[in-house]
């Protein structure tokens, strides 16, 4: 099998994921390049290894965690249909077996939240991995009064962690929010449909999702 740290070496992938970010941080996005995909593949690492997954399926995960956001290259729009492409394509010619790349392109092609069903745990997994990744890291617009929603919400949150209960029942998204920067009703703005996928997400896995900002359980 193609591993992931091969993924993660590989010059061409590497550019695109770079040149990717390149895009949308000249829209104004937030970071979607390395820090943001190996914290999504090592939270999809935690998730399934918590939920007792093969070490094969975690790694699939994983690498469709590294690709998932490649998409961007071509355009914002549709960036999770054009990605699977593009994985499908690039895992293709790395020889990888068809039943993994098959794995990897539908977790990519149902991550964001406009179009995206879990229909496997992979994908469940990616799911809930990349819609956690909230930060104020992320924010690269270095003009607080120039924020717009998106920069406020990402700046506002000073902690974020998603921990799976230990009879791995609840799955929860802990978050500590600075509301001199953006309020929960901005979150909720911002993450609402996020937030339906990862309640779907979760219940792929047998889970229950819950969110908590600020010490209150708000899902």
């Amino acid at each position: 099998m193609v591993t992931y740290e091969e993924v993660r070496k590989n010059h061409a992938i590497n550019t695109y994921i770079q040149k990717a970010d390149e895009s949308l941080k000249a829209l104004g996005y937030t970071e979607h390049s390395f820090a943001h995909v190996v914290n999504v593949a090592n939270t999809s690492e935690y998730i399934l290894r918590t939920m007792g997954y093969s070490e094969h399926e975690i790694e699939v995960a994983k690498i469709s965690a590294y690709l998932h956001d490649i998409g961007n290259l071509v355009n914002r729009v549709d960036h999770s249909q054009s990605g699977a492409v593009m994985a499908f394509r690039l895992l293709t010619n790395l020889e990888m077996e068809p039943e993994d790349i098959a794995d990897i392109t539908t977790a990519i092609g149902n991550h964001d939240e406009g179009s995206g069903v879990p229909v496997n745990a992979v994908a469940a997994a990616l799911i809930l991995a990349d819609k956690s990744d909230v930060r104020r890291s992320r924010v690269r617009n270095s003009d607080i009064a120039a924020f717009d929603i998106h920069d406020r919400v990402n700046y506002s949150v000073e902690k974020s962690k998603l921990v799976i209960s230990e009879d791995r029942a609840f799955i929860t998204l802990i978050l500590s929010i600075d509301t001199n920067y953006g309020s929960v009703m901005d979150y909720f703005e911002i993450f609402l449909g996020r937030m339906i996928l990862c309640r779907k997400a979760a219940e792929k896995l047998g889970l229950q999702f819950k969110l908590i900002i600020n010490d209150q359980p708000l899902i």
